[in-house]
């Protein structure tokens, strides 16, 4: 079984004075947001092998502080640069990718291409759960679906469980 963290960054800064939109940093609802998230994931013992992350500003700082609130032993990390406004596609496609020594898979990414790959891939799991991520995917949300597949190059749309949707406003 696999398990995929779909965390959208939490919330960020507009009063950052930056040069554009990859180099905004979190607000400091963010950061509380993201600490939230991570205690939330961490109680509920959730493991994490490998983290995909985008390259945006907001996005590093979001790991970081999930991370740090999870507590050690930390995932390696990939910050990648293609992660950042790519389309539902090709997180998938890079998703399909990852190694199968990873059973638990964190990819934290941008709307609106996570919501619709998270939509895409959940197929079963809470009515509530489910209702909640068809309506919006907020930021500092982190959805956790479940696949009945041993190779992530198998992950197929619709085959996901989705067992959790953290949703940082409900947490605090």
């Amino acid at each position: 079984m696999k398990t995929l963290f779909l965390l959208r960054h939490a919330k960020s800064s507009w009063d950052a004075p930056v040069t554009g939109d990859h180099d905004r940093p979190l607000a400091p609802r963010g950061e509380k947001a993201a600490t939230l998230v991570g205690n939330h994931l961490r109680m509920h013992h959730a493991r994490v092998d490998l983290v995909l992350c985008s390259t945006a500003l907001r996005a590093v700082e979001t790991r970081k502080r999930v991370m740090a609130a999870m507590g050690s032993p930390f995932p390696p990390v990939e910050h990648e640069r293609g992660l950042y406004l790519c389309g539902a596609r090709t997180l998938l496609e890079r998703l399909r990718d990852a190694p199968e020594s990873a059973k638990g898979l964190m990819l934290i990414a941008h709307n609106p291409d996570l919501h619709e790959l998270a939509q895409e891939l959940t197929g079963s799991g809470d009515h509530d759960h489910r209702r909640e991520l068809a309506e919006k995917y907020p930021t500092g949300a982190c959805a956790v679906l479940l696949f009945e597949t041993m190779r992530w190059r198998d992950l197929d749309l619709g085959a996901g469980r989705l067992a959790d949707f953290v949703q940082p406003r409900k947490l605090s």
